[in-house]
């Protein structure tokens, strides 16, 4: 595997690119050689946080990890992106066009699936166009953490969600 590391307000020290490398790369017997890990490491106040990128043709395997210390973070994340490989791994596979990334034992080995991903609810709704800020509004009148509606500017669906520090996002298709 291929790894870009870089950090955000924090120097990526030997000691923590030996530490990336050598966790991370327990990961190796999942992937080709010439997978591409991007990494990046960031420390905000004390939080110390550990965001790892793996592109796959037609998916995005990615796990973050919040801690009070680098290495913990580290640990963490290694831990939940195998999980999610076997977890998903039959359905990362039946896209063929993925394989290619991935070791052929990989492929081969079944791995016990912890549980299938189960729609339990449905629900329909009108969408009438609004803006975006209203959109956001109506969400936090709502009380949710994201909100489906038609953008008046635009006329497609978009979606706004809550992110950390109070602050908003915004989902628009690119076509």
């Amino acid at each position: 595997m291929k790894y870009i590391i870089s950090g955000k307000n924090i120097e990526v020290t030997p000691g923590l690119r030996s530490a990336v490398e050598d966790k991370i790369g327990k990961l190796e017997r999942y992937f080709t050689e010439e997978t591409e890990v991007h990494v990046t490491l960031s420390v905000e106040k004390e939080r110390q946080k550990i965001e790892v990128t793996i592109p796959v043709k037609g998916s995005i395997i990615r796990s973050e990890q919040v801690s009070n210390d680098m290495y913990v973070s580290i640990d963490l994340v290694e831990e939940i992106i195998e999980r999610q490989l076997k977890k998903y791994k039959n359905k990362l596979v039946d896209q063929k066009q993925s394989a290619g990334f991935f070791k052929q034992e990989f492929i081969e080995k079944e791995y016990m699936e912890d549980e299938d991903v189960k729609i339990i609810r449905s629900k329909k709704f009108d969408i009438k166009p609004m803006y975006p800020e209203d959109a956001c509004i109506q969400m936090e009148l709502l009380g949710h953490n994201f909100y489906v509606f038609c953008n008046a500017e635009t006329e497609q669906i978009n979606v706004v969600y809550k992110r950390k520090g109070n602050t908003y996002g915004l989902i628009e298709p690119e076509y």
